[in-house]
C-alpha cells in the first residue's frame, strides 16, 4: 500500500517563513485578537489535510479483515447563539492485532498527512505487537474540515482516548503514541493520566520541547515566528508529569525537528525514559530507515509494560533497546 501514497513534505517547518510573513505584515496593527490572522496562522503551521487520496477511494482499501474506519460524532468547536447542538465528524480507525492479548496503542498523527498517509507508519507499529486506534484530528482525513486549534486537537485526543478505553479493559495495556506535533499532543494527554490506574505507556517519535523552538530552529523568521505565535504546543514542562514508561525515538538527520529538541525532552522527563536516537534517522521515515531497530524499540515497551491485569509496576528495559537511559534527576531537568 505504501507505493500508491504520493510523497509529502512535512509541513511543521515549511509552513513558517510564510507564517512569519504574515505575521509580520499585520504586527505594526496590534492584530494579536484578530480572528483572520489567527485563524491564517493555524492553517499555515498546522497543514490541515482533509480528504482520503484517491488510493483510498474504495470504503476497504488499505484495511486487513477485522479493521474498522468510523465516525464519531462530537461537539462542534463552533456554534451560533440560536444553535448549540451542532456536531462535527471525528474519524477513528480502529485495527486490532491478530493476538487479542496485545497492548492497545493510541496513534496521534502529526501535521499535514492524515491517516490515510500514515498509513506505512500505523501497519509498522501494529508488526511491533500492539493493536492501534488511530484518530484523524477535525481538520484531517475523513474528520469534518475544520481550521483546527491546540484545543480542538486535544478535545479530539482526550475523546479518541476515550473510545480506546472502551476498546482495551487493562490500563496497563493501554499505550499513548504520538509522532512529531502528536508528540506534544500525547503528552499533554499522558500528563493528565496515571500509570497503571489509566495507562501503562508512552511512545514519542521525533518530537520537540515546545513549537515555538522548532521555529526558532528555522533562521531568522522562525525566530520572529517563535516570538509571536500563539501555537505552543508546550511538552517541555508537561513530560516530567509522565509517570509511565516512556520510549523516545529521534533521528539525528531530522531537519524539520532537530534531534537537540528531542534530547532536551528527554532531559525533562523522569528518570528511565527509553531513549533511542537513529544514526542518519530523518523526521518521519525511521519505520522504513531502521525497519529493525524501529520494531525492537516498540518491543521493548510491550516487554516492560506489567502482565495484564497485574498492577502498576514495570519491568526493567531489555538490554540493548534503548541508546541511553536518561537517569537526570527531575530538579535538573532543562526547562524552556
Amino acid at each position: 500500500m505504501a507505493r500508491i501514497l504520493a510523497h509529502r513534505h512535512d509541513g511543521l517547518l515549511g509552513a513558517w517563513p510564510k507564517c512569519c510573513a504574515l505575521a509580520l505584515a499585520v504586527s505594526a496593527s496590534a492584530l494579536s485578537g484578530c480572528a483572520w490572522l489567527s485563524d491564517k496562522e493555524r492553517a499555515l503551521v498546522l497543514r490541515p489535510s482533509p480528504g482520503r487520496p484517491a488510493a483510498f477511494e474504495a470504503e476497504d482499501a488499505g484495511l486487513r479483515p477485522g479493521d474498522q474506519r468510523y465516525v464519531l460524532n462530537v461537539p462542534a468547536m463552533q456554534t451560533t447563539a440560536n444553535d448549540t447542538s451542532a456536531e462535527d465528524r471525528l474519524a477513528v480507525w480502529w485495527l486490532p492485532h491478530p493476538n487479542p492479548q496485545a497492548p492497545t496503542l493510541l496513534y496521534l498523527h502529526g501535521t499535514l498527512r492524515n491517516l490515510y498517509e500514515n498509513l506505512p507508519k500505523i501497519e509498522a507499529v501494529r508488526d511491533a505487537g500492539y493493536a492501534v486506534l488511530a484518530v484523524d484530528y477535525r481538520g484531517w482525513g475523513d474528520s469534518s474540515p475544520i481550521i483546527p486549534s491546540e484545543a480542538s486537537i486535544d478535545a479530539d485526543a482526550a475523546r479518541a482516548w476515550a473510545e480506546l478505553v472502551k476498546r482495551q479493559p487493562d490500563p496497563s495495556q493501554r499505550v499513548i503514541f504520538g509522532h512529531s506535533m502528536g508528540g506534544a499532543v500525547a503528552v499533554s494527554l499522558a500528563s493528565q493520566l496515571r500509570r497503571g490506574v489509566d495507562y501503562g505507556g508512552l511512545v514519542l517519535e521525533a518530537t520537540f520541547t515546545r513549537m515555538p523552538d522548532v521555529a526558532a530552529s528555522a533562521g531568522t523568521l522562525g525566530r520572529i515566528g517563535a516570538a509571536i505565535t500563539s501555537l505552543k504546543f508546550e511538552s517541555i514542562n508537561k513530560i516530567s508529569r509522565v509517570d509511565a514508561p516512556t520510549l523516545i525515538l529521534h533521528g539525528d538527520a531530522d531537519k524539520l525537528v532537530p534531534v537537540d529538541l528531542g534530547r532536551r525532552l528527554r532531559d525533562a522527563a523522569q528518570p528511565g525514559v527509553c531513549w533511542v536516537e537513529i544514526a542518519g534517522g530523518s523526521h518521519s521515515g525511521l519505520h522504513r530507515e531502521a525497519a529493525e531497530r524501529y520494531k525492537q524499540s516498540l518491543q521493548g515497551l510491550v516487554s516492560v509494560l506489567p502482565p495484564r491485569f497485574s498492577g502498576p509496576e514495570a519491568r526493567p528495559w531489555p538490554a540493548g533497546v534503548c541508546s541511553a537511559i536518561s537517569t537526570a534527576p527531575q530538579a535538573n531537568a532543562v526547562k524552556s
